[in-house]
């Protein structure tokens, strides 16, 4: 096992140089590749924010080799983590064998300091490049949605998982704008711990959990309707996602999930981080596999409020992101159209990247683009 010095740098691109070319390999992985097969070799592989990527050869019992994709986290939250990616898969996996890569294990490294967690699953050769096609990635999106069943028939998920390096707020609920609310709110809170205090910000935030809220996602579960939880991928946008280059399959990774109103899945499709699925085509086509919730008129002003969750949480592990004055920016949309307030600014519709397209380049401060 390679150490690291977690007295020290904290990040992942400083652990990278600490480490120097080398993996950081541990015997509990071995012990978690499938049963008889032997190990032959790690390298590092691909890049991530918040994790170290890489990949094993190993010999299967009937003497082929087999290749296995493995990522490691630090520090207790990356046990959460890797531990919260492992599950989703799982889930995932279970309905759509095809639709992310085959999760083998989750665990600690044997080696007690620091704290090291992996997360191995199959080792798929993809294409991240380019765009999925339309109309096959959003049915198989569609499927996924529709065909889960949460085990409880509420919102909410058996642990805890993550958006990036942000821990979910997944305690099971019954309603949905109760579940919106507290999982809003908790990103909300760690964005104030990492940016400071923004007053206008805060009361647009109270405003929106105690009256657009309520409102806005009430009306889901009132009168006669009803909207089921369906197993979404938590943090999908084109970054997490491939195409399988031996099947051509498109393919989900880095899931995050939770169960939730399916039509959350499309609010990261509106953040300035997210370019190829900004295109209205990917929203339009997934929409005739899935049917707006009714009331059907308030779709895009749904599709804003869960945009707010993907933006903020992108503030919180990015400090001084412009997506916090997009995301104040909607809630003071949603204010005046639903819950008008004193003391927050009026919407703008000149910095509303749904209107000037505006983007930016995901974790390009990490240097891992």
């Amino acid at each position: 096992m390679e150490t690291v010095d977690m007295e020290g740098p904290v990040s992942i691109k400083e652990i990278l140089a600490q480490l120097d070319g080398r993996f950081p390999m541990d015997e509990a992985v071995v012990e978690a590749l499938p049963q008889g097969t032997t190990f032959q070799s790690v390298e590092n592989f691909g890049t991530s924010a918040w994790t170290i990527t890489g990949r094993i050869m190993a010999i299967g019992p009937d003497g082929t080799e087999n290749a296995y994709f493995l990522k490691v986290a630090y520090g207790e939250h990356g046990g959460i983590m890797l531990r919260g990616e492992f599950e989703s898969s799982k889930i995932i996996y279970g309905i759509m064998p095809k639709f992310i890569p085959k999760p083998f294990g989750f665990g600690r490294y044997k080696v007690q300091n620091p704290a090291t967690y992996f997360y191995l699953s199959e080792f798929v050769d993809m294409d991240v490049a380019t765009a999925p096609e339309p109309v096959e990635f959003t049915g198989r999106l569609a499927q996924m949605h529709k065909t889960s069943q949460s085990p409880t028939g509420k919102f909410g998920f058996h642990v805890a998982t993550c958006d990036g390096k942000m821990a979910h707020t997944v305690e099971w609920e019954e309603s949905w704008a109760v579940f919106y609310r507290k999982l809003l709110v908790g990103v909300c809170k760690l964005d104030l711990e990492t940016n400071g205090p923004w007053p206008e910000l805060e009361r647009a935030t109270e405003q929106v959990a105690t009256k657009v809220i309520p409102r806005l996602l009430g009306t889901l579960q009132t009168e006669g309707r009803k909207i089921k939880p369906c197993i979404i991928h938590g943090d999908l946008w084109e970054g997490n996602m491939g195409i399988n280059l031996e099947t051509g399959d498109t393919l989900l990774f880095d899931a995050g999930s939770y169960y939730a109103h399916n039509e959350m899945e499309l609010g990261h499709w509106r953040c300035e981080f997210s370019s190829v699925f900004r295109s209205k085509i990917y929203t339009r086509h997934y929409l005739r596999n899935y049917p707006a919730a009714e009331p059907v008129s308030e779709f895009d002003d749904r599709n804003r409020l869960y945009s707010i969750k993907g933006a903020i949480n992108y503030c919180a592990g990015h400090p001084g992101s412009i997506l916090r004055k997009t995301a104040y920016n909607n809630m003071c949309f949603l204010c005046e159209k639903y819950a008008p307030t004193d003391g927050i600014d009026k919407y703008d519709p000149r910095i509303d990247p749904s209107i000037t397209g505006a983007s930016i380049v995901p974790h390009l401060l990490e240097g891992l683009i």
